[in-house]
């Protein structure tokens, strides 16, 4: 069947047609003379007028157009609604499909594949998902979200594992745009005020006892409870000048990029125990550390750390350790220098610290590799900060859960001058130069120890392996490395169990 529109065009052109040449008029014409005949297909192409001739091409071209037009508008609503259900039946974000997911289809899976789909889709595993949604939902129904919680949550969870945009989570979950930002804001929010105080909690009693003690081994430095460090988190845009208040530079990070500043204090097991999110990108760590909460209660001593050690006749307590980007304090301790120019003793403590202050970088890593919508926040300015304090309870909850740990984000290496301590900071920054002068030279004295047990263990060794040799030349020697308080070493020959113990006067051989 012909176009309607088609129909009427060609209606007019002949009647244009007409009313150029009505000698060669195509068709009966009312406004023609009714004396006219109809004239033949030969006498109008030999008109004198060249009417006919156009008007003949004309048809036929949009007789051309007409037919490619209605063939296109038939079979494209086909290929159209093809492509549409190879898009739908390929990947389905309904709320029926994630419902028949959760409901049906989960449980029929083994846990280790549920899982590793789970963690690919929302960056976790479905025992932590629904942990985090038992937590959220009593506040999400509050807020009267026509869609269902898990729903909700899962939708967040994706945008902030994957880092996509509104638009892109929009038209996955055929959604508008401004309701994807609406419950983005909403679940962060919810994660970053009523969930934060849950998993981000300073270590005391017995959790900071085996924190320093953990810290002990892999440093051998006593009471260090914790590593703090910034790293800028990268901005996908920033607002106009006038909502900066005319200062966009005081956003461009060292790496040149508009950023905010994110300060972290993780423990040995790469959790955060503290979490501050103040600063535009430009800020200096000092900065940003005397304006957090944490430099507040460290300074007025509000924080109940009971642990206190003896060192050289000076009373140590709990500390953590940052670079010298950072103030050295009673409470927070530094390096000697940063180009190992110091003492022996001074350059020992700082191979130390930065053991410790190791752990803290992997956390980072791990948050940004997890949460990776942190490599590249496309967020409002002003809801920056809650999003990215709730990927870092999120990466608590995954740590304590002990989630699989994915590839760390590595961001490139920053540099600063060293800090300077404020007037009002000059008693704290006193006792942390004691306490780190007096953990240098005990580290000094207890390393050279232990190269004195090294070549005592050696001695013994040797003398006792030419005695066994000489005595019983095939004998089958087992020796075994121990890590325990005094023992040098400890080895068993033909079934008998010897062991070496150096005590401060002297050196015993016991035989088990």
């Amino acid at each position: 069947m012909m176009d309607p529109s088609f129909l009427l065009m060609l209606s007019n052109l002949l009647h244009f047609h007409n009313h150029l040449d009505p000698a060669s008029s195509l068709v009966s014409d009312s406004y023609a003379p009714s004396s006219s005949s109809t004239t033949s297909p030969t006498a109008t192409l030999s008109s004198n007028s060249a009417a006919p001739l156009l008007f003949l091409t004309i048809a036929s071209v949009l007789s051309y157009a007409a037919s490619v037009r209605s063939s296109s508008s038939t079979s494209s609503p086909s290929s159209s609604s093809n492509n549409n259900h190879n898009n739908d039946s390929s990947v389905d974000h309904s709320v029926s499909a994630f419902r028949a997911l959760t409901t049906q289809h989960i449980w029929n899976m083994e846990a280790p594949m549920r899982d590793t789909q789970w963690r690919s889709s929302y960056g976790l595993s479905y025992p932590v998902f629904i942990r985090v949604v038992d937590k959220l939902k009593p506040h999400i129904l509050q807020s009267n979200l026509s869609l269902p919680a898990d729903y909700a949550v899962a939708m967040v969870l994706s945008r902030l594992a994957h880092g996509y945009s509104a638009k892109t989570l929009a038209t996955r979950y055929s959604l508008e745009p401004y309701l994807v930002s609406k419950i983005t804001n909403m679940v962060t929010r919810l994660l970053a005020t009523k969930l934060y105080s849950k998993f981000i909690k300073i270590p005391v009693s017995r959790r900071l006892h085996e924190t320093t003690q953990f810290f002990e081994e892999l440093t051998s430095l006593p009471n260090m409870c914790g590593a703090i460090d910034g790293s800028p988190i990268k901005l996908l845009r920033l607002p106009p000048d006038q909502e900066l208040h005319g200062h966009p530079s005081a956003y461009r990070c060292r790496q040149g990029y508009p950023a905010v500043l994110l300060q972290v204090v993780a423990d040995h097991k790469k959790i955060f125990w503290d979490v501050c999110v103040k600063a535009p990108g430009g800020t200096d760590d000092a900065t940003h550390f005397r304006e957090s909460l944490l430099y507040n209660r460290l300074t007025s001593a509000d924080i109940g750390w009971d642990k206190v050690i003896n060192v050289r006749g000076h009373h140590i307590r709990p500390y953590i350790v940052g670079d010298w980007c950072y103030p050295l304090m009673s409470f927070l301790l530094t390096p000697f220098s940063w180009n190992g120019t110091g003492t022996p003793a001074q350059n020992s403590f700082d191979a130390a610290l930065m053991r410790g202050r190791s752990v803290v970088l992997d956390a980072i890593g791990l948050l940004k590799g997890r949460w990776r919508i942190l490599q590249n926040l496309n967020v409002g300015l002003n809801h920056a900060p809650q999003t990215i304090v709730a990927c870092c309870v999120l990466h608590n909850l995954c740590q304590i859960a002990r989630e699989p740990e994915p590839p760390m984000w590595k961001d490139s290496e920053e540099g600063g001058p060293p800090a300077r301590a404020l007037e009002s900071e000059k008693s704290f920054y006193c006792f942390g130069e004691i306490s780190r002068q007096a953990l240098a030279e005990d580290l000094r004295q207890r390393l050279s120890s232990r190269r004195d047990c090294a070549l005592l263990m050696t001695f013994f060794t040797w003398k006792f392996k030419i005695a066994v040799e000489e005595f019983w030349p095939n004998a089958p020697c087992h020796y075994y490395a121990h890590s325990k308080p005094g023992l040098l070493f400890f080895m068993e020959v033909v079934g008998v169990k010897i062991a070496f113990f150096k005590f401060p006067e002297t050196a015993i051989l016991i035989t088990l």
